[in-house]
């Protein structure tokens, strides 16, 4: 059985639903949907994203009060007038209102990090409940009632059954455009946040604006479940848009699985039924005093978390048939109309000054890790740093990638310098760089991971990949994604996750991924490093390859057979200075550098 088989057979049994069950489980199934579709947010925003949110019962709260304000005031402001008693200029309305309050706040929060962020939401979320049960006009603590229907194509919405299918369509279309998105280029920039943003930076992401767009479209998604919430009510007052309600739909992410479209909906099921349940049998149990279910439901929560962290849904795909477990193929199949190939860069002329480093001196307060260094690459030629541990490599191999600024001194690359650049602004120049501890994205895969490489290659937005109107960008990206991967011989290894390849195999993907880039300067911080002695035969034949079309390589390295055997020159550190610089030859027999490394490398 097929995945689409098991969609078509769900989505029959919601067509099914209202016709054949009782309306008080058509209640709960509705506010299943309206659940799912904040939840579905919060997939984007806290599990592939991994930024907390407590806040969006008050997003909801947003949409739920905008729509009853403009359709149930009997006086509206005479520039509202032309909104008055309409559920779908209402939600127009909402949806403007909101992502205005979205960017603010997102603009205030997201640049906050660790624990500070998760209490920026709770702040915003909790003043946005207050000012809900405040203001006068949106009737205090006792709410707006009297809200009218949503007509849809004549047919007036005044009956849970009648709704239903509005809420499920709505929630069923969130989660295709959600899906769609997760697998575009847009897509594996907004993935790679959790995964270290310094590699997505590195890479070409602007990661803030990957952030601001997610946090945007949980917020839209929370507040199109509040439009759809109070017209199934017809009543809203401030109750549902707490922050016990925040964290309710939080839990609902947890224990679906955070990370998974369809966790979404299964935890927003579970909870929404566990709570019914509990509420009906532990009074008849426990007695009537007291709310025995929280208590419950907070150990049956901690449980879940410790058993299957990951949430419900990875556990039941395990078990799942293969077929349904089965990676997509993103590629077209063998024999499939070609697309075209991505616009190359043209490689500078053999011997060309790429980089040059001009007296570069780092300070940490007193501690000075580079002082007046200089080395220069040039096109054609692959040059390594070395030096014993403590040396100040890596700290020169920050400056010379924008990731840190030095001191004084300056980088330049291409004749421009790099002084007050980001390594994203320095990636569109054509640098690209791998890292010493490797930087993956585990749960994707292969093809996926070196596809990130290619992002500035791209120019389609987030509104083309929901709607999927990408395709042929998306599928240029991926076969140039799958040419690299085939060029340093981790063709066979495309579907497969990242995190299930040897940490040979991860630095080698490293590689072709910074080639992905399709840079005209290739910065590699210990590439050798975990290979084996035919894959470091191979790397060195690619790094050959790549040095004879042109190609400008920088690698910092501890293997001195593999060092020696291979680069045209050779710097050399000692305590953040350069101690010698030379031909392979000539620093194997310089003093200083005998003397630094007492007879051979760290």
């Amino acid at each position: 059985m097929k995945s689409r088989h098991v969609l078509t057979g769900f989505v029959v049994l919601l067509a099914l639903a209202p016709l054949v069950l009782p309306t008080f489980q058509v209640t709960l199934l509705n506010y299943i949907g309206l659940y799912a579709l904040v939840v579905l947010g919060l997939v984007l925003l806290t599990g592939v994203g991994g930024m907390t949110s407590f806040g969006q019962a008050a997003f909801v709260g947003l949409g739920s009060y905008t729509s009853a304000y403009l359709t149930a005031t009997q006086q509206l402001p005479a520039w509202l007038e032309w909104a008055a008693g309409s559920p779908w200029l209402s939600l127009l309305i909402g949806i403007l209102l909101t992502a205005t309050v979205a960017l603010l706040l997102g603009a205030l929060t997201l640049r906050l990090s660790g624990h500070y962020l998760p209490l920026g939401t709770i702040a915003w979320g909790i003043s946005l409940y207050y000012l809900f049960g405040t203001v006068k006009t949106l009737g205090g603590h006792s709410g707006i009632s009297g809200l009218p229907p949503i007509e849809l194509f004549g047919l007036e919405l005044d009956k849970g059954e009648k709704m239903f299918y509005l809420i499920w369509a709505i929630l069923l279309l969130a989660m295709l455009v959600t899906q769609n998105l997760l697998n575009s280029r847009e897509g594996r920039a907004i993935r790679a946040l959790k995964g270290g943003q310094l590699m997505a930076e590195s890479m070409g992401v602007n990661t803030f604006r990957s952030k601001m767009v997610v946090f945007l479209i949980s917020a839209l998604f929370a507040a199109i479940s509040g439009w759809l919430y109070a017209h199934n009510q017809r009543f809203v007052n401030p109750t549902p848009f707490g922050l016990s309600m925040g964290i309710d739909y939080l839990f609902m992410a947890l224990i679906g699985g955070v990370a998974n479209v369809w966790g979404a909906l299964l935890g927003a099921g579970i909870l929404t039924m566990a709570k019914q349940w509990l509420q009906d049998l532990l009074p008849w149990l426990l007695g009537d005093a007291g709310k025995y279910e929280h208590i419950v439901f907070g150990l049956l929560i901690i449980l879940i978390m410790h058993r299957t962290p990951g949430g419900l849904w990875p556990m039941l795909m395990k078990l799942a048939p293969a077929k349904l477990r089965q990676r997509k193929q993103l590629l077209p199949e063998a024999g499939a109309v070609g697309t075209p190939d991505l616009p190359r860069r043209d490689l500078p002329e053999k011997g060309e000054l790429i980089l040059q480093a001009k007296d570069v001196t780092r300070q940490f307060g007193g501690l000075v890790a580079n002082k007046e260094m200089n080395l220069e690459v040039h096109a054609g030629e692959i040059l390594a740093l070395i030096g014993p541990n403590g040396a100040g490599k890596s700290t020169m191999f920050n400056q010379l990638s924008a990731v840190d600024t030095p001191t004084s001194g300056e980088v330049l690359f291409r004749g421009q310098s790099l002084k007050g650049k980001s390594s994203r602004e320095v990636a569109t120049l054509g640098m690209s760089r791998t890292f010493q501890h490797v930087k993956l994205l585990p749960t994707m895969t292969v093809l996926e991971n070196v596809a990130i490489g290619a992002h500035l290659r791209g120019n389609k937005g987030v509104i083309s990949s929901a709607l999927h109107l990408e395709r042929l960008e998306e599928t240029s990206l991926l076969q140039e994604a799958k040419r690299q991967l085939e060029r340093v011989g981790l063709g066979d290894y495309l579907y497969e996750e990242a995190g299930s390849l040897a940490l040979g195999q991860q630095r080698i993907l490293e590689i072709a991924r910074a080639l992905c880039a399709d840079p005209c300067l290739l910065l590699l911080d210990e590439p050798a490093a975990g290979l084996r002695h035919k894959e470091k035969q191979a790397l060195a034949d690619l790094l050959s390859k790549l040095r004879s079309e042109g190609m400008a390589i920088l690698l910092v390295e501890h293997d001195m057979d593999f060092v020696m055997g291979l680069v045209d020159r050779i710097v050399v550190m000692e305590f953040g200075e350069k101690i010698a610089e030379g031909l392979p030859e000539e620093i194997q027999t310089n003093p200083a550098v005998l003397e630094a490394y007492l007879g051979g490398a760290d």
